[in-house]
């Protein structure tokens, strides 16, 4: 039996939802007379909603609207577009499904609220899919602080050190990797070429190239 469990990131890796970030940003920030375009929003990915609007409130501060109803504005808005045009990025329902068939321990480690992760699972029909479901929203420091990924490995019982984790982005690789993990890494087609993804133990363009054979011998 293989001694080692996987966990998952959610924005960007296991849905396109990283447009659907950006789109509920630039229209909410915009609401409040915030300039923020779509090229901007690669500044804050892999942050947690309240993090992002802390990182624009403190570029652009705006008056009359609290920093948190702001990030429930921005979240709910994801929400709808999940609901509505969410759909799961190349490969990524197979490879959790070809972990539960390799009866790996698989757990969710996301800067995501709770609720919406709910949506997203429900949405991908990934409901029970994972033993353990994490959010860094309860966590004093997000990414790419490790305590998200330390908290998820005491959960599953499981040193981190025995811990794989899939990351998107360069925040979620810096937070696993803190946390002495082994990380495979899936950046979106505009950062694949960015150096710093070299701190992953592996860099794909796509989960599709993920097979029994080459899973079992990465963790192994």
């Amino acid at each position: 039996m293989i001694d080692a469990a996987v966990i998952f990131d959610m924005d960007g890796l296991l849905i396109d939802s990283e447009p659907f970030w950006c789109r509920a940003e630039v229209e909410v920030f915009n609401s409040l007379g915030v300039p923020l375009e779509e090229s901007m929003c690669n500044q804050t990915m892999g942050l947690r909603s309240d993090e992002v609007v802390s990182y624009w409130y403190a570029r652009f501060p705006w008056v009359g609207t609290s920093q948190s109803t702001v990030a429930e504005r921005i979240v709910s808005h994801v929400s709808e577009l999940v609901a509505t045009d969410g759909k799961p990025l190349p490969g990524a329902v197979e490879i959790v499904q070809l972990c539960q068939q390799m009866g790996l321990p698989l757990a969710l480690a996301t800067s995501s609220p709770m609720f919406l992760v709910e949506s997203v699972l429900n949405k991908l029909g990934l409901q029970d899919a994972f033993g353990i479901l994490s959010s860094a929203q309860t966590e004093e420091y997000g990414k790419p602080h490790p305590a998200v990924y330390l908290t998820t490995a005491h959960r599953l019982g499981v040193s981190p050190q025995k811990c794989v984790a899939f990351e998107d982005s360069i925040r979620g690789i810096i937070s696993a990797k803190a946390a002495s993990m082994r990380c495979i890494a899936v950046p979106a087609a505009a950062e694949r070429e960015d150096h710093r993804f070299a701190i992953a133990d592996v860099k794909l363009d796509s989960l599709e190239q993920i097979n029994e054979s080459w899973l079992k011998e990465f963790i192994t």
